[in-house]
């Protein structure tokens, strides 16, 4: 694997953190700028919309230019968006940083995928993919942690320096590993050639079951804290222990995923989503006792980021004559995929289901998405069914390029 995956990786490891972190930090900042938490849970909020509305945008405007450069700037950005949150004098202006700060990290996420897969041999796709994401999955274990204890103890300004810092190592390693030469190796096409690609329908198929793959992740770790605590019996005290297994998990599914996607890139995401559904159908039954509480946190994680390369690569493969925009609007999804999956499982708890409700809510998304899968798996069926005869007639007129056509 090409060093270059590990500058991809520090990029992906300083916007798993600044996206995460928020949530440990919310009472203190709450307390420092006089609002509510409610009202700080906002800033939340406004790093997602700039998620949802950078991706897309940031990948069209880029479109023509040389991807090494677009990495590099949109780290400049990142730092620029933590920095000036670590500036911001009220919520407001806080608000505007933190929706600056989520502007570059779909994209990065979009183009850093196509990057990755263009410099790996075609079998190895995806564990590029899944190398570059190890850097969010490890911003749970450590990134996340270390920063919410840097703003208890220093401040919550010093953890968006810390942030921004990450940020600058991020672009001295991009700048350092990624080769000069690689935009002539995968050139950029152009804005109108990315949106054609985009108009496909297996394209849309594959971000529909992102959407409810992740969804379905996020209905339920969007309340495991009282489940933990109301369910399981832990004290509010363990919960930063456990949401650090759920990273562990994570990183070994990312792991596992990538390998296993390379040899088979719908089997391993019929076979992750499939675990989803029976880890979340599941969780009553493990939340009624700590140890197994605990198991649960970590085989949610794993099922979850077993998909999280064959997903990326599934879009980008859809698309493949335009990946970028593609693979950045599939970062979107996953962002929707947190604000849906949210909104339904808090849908959930509020019609007095149990603490453990919003984890069956989310079993039915996962369904939800193995049946978006399988309408793409038989669309994806009909078009090859109606290949073979155009490639005849085109292999009959061109039969020095009849294997290249076939492939």
């Amino acid at each position: 694997m090409p060093l270059a995956l590990l500058a991809l990786a520090v990029g992906a490891f300083g916007l798993g953190t600044t996206e995460f972190v928020m949530m440990g930090l919310l009472p203190d900042v709450a307390d420092d700028l006089g609002i509510s938490i409610p009202t700080a849970g906002h800033l939340v909020s406004a790093y997602a919309l700039g998620v949802v509305i950078g991706a897309p945008l940031l990948a069209a405007v880029t479109a023509r230019m040389s991807r090494r450069t677009v990495l590099i700037g949109l780290m400049g950005l990142f730092v620029a968006g933590n920095a000036l949150s670590a500036l911001a004098p009220g919520e407001h202006w806080l608000l505007a940083a933190r929706f600056l700060s989520g502007l570059p990290h779909g994209a990065f996420f979009g183009v850093g995928a196509v990057v990755a897969t263009g410099m790996v041999a075609p079998e190895r796709k995806a564990r590029s993919v899944s190398l570059m994401f190890l850097g969010l999955t490890l911003a749970n274990i450590a990134g996340v942690p270390v920063a919410t204890l840097m703003g208890q103890h220093l401040g919550w300004r010093a953890t968006f320096l810390g942030v921004s810092a990450i940020g600058l190592a991020a672009i001295a390693s991009l700048a350092l590993l990624i080769p000069h030469d690689h935009a002539h190796a995968a050139p950029a096409v152009g804005l109108r050639r990315e949106l054609v690609a985009l108009k496909s329908v297996p394209v849309w198929l594959a971000l529909g079951t992102t959407v409810a793959g992740f969804g379905a992740l996020f209905s339920a770790y969007s309340y495991i804290t009282p489940m933990l605590t109301d369910s399981a019996g832990y004290a509010g005290s363990s919960v930063t222990l456990l949401l650090a297994l759920f990273g562990v998990g994570a990183t070994a599914g990312n792991l596992v995923g990538g390998r296993l996607a390379d040899h088979s890139l719908r089997g391993t995401l019929f076979g992750g989503l499939t675990s989803l559904v029976v880890v979340l159908a599941l969780f009553p039954v493990l939340m009624s006792a700590q140890w197994s509480a605990a198991v649960a946190v970590v085989l949610l994680g794993t099922a979850a980021f077993v998909t999280g390369s064959p997903l990326q690569l599934m879009v980008m493969e859809k698309a493949s004559a335009a990946p970028s925009l593609a693979s950045s609007a599939n970062q979107a999804a996953f962002n929707l995929a947190n604000a849906g999956g949210a909104w339904i499982g808090g849908l959930a708890l509020a019609a007095g289901l149990g603490a453990t409700s919003p984890a069956l809510t989310g079993a039915a998304l996962a369904v939800l998405g193995l049946g978006v899968a399988a309408v793409a798996t038989v669309v994806d069926r009909r078009r090859v069914d109606a290949s073979p005869g155009r490639e005849r007639v085109v292999a009959a007129h061109l039969p020095e390029h009849a294997e290249a056509v076939r492939y």
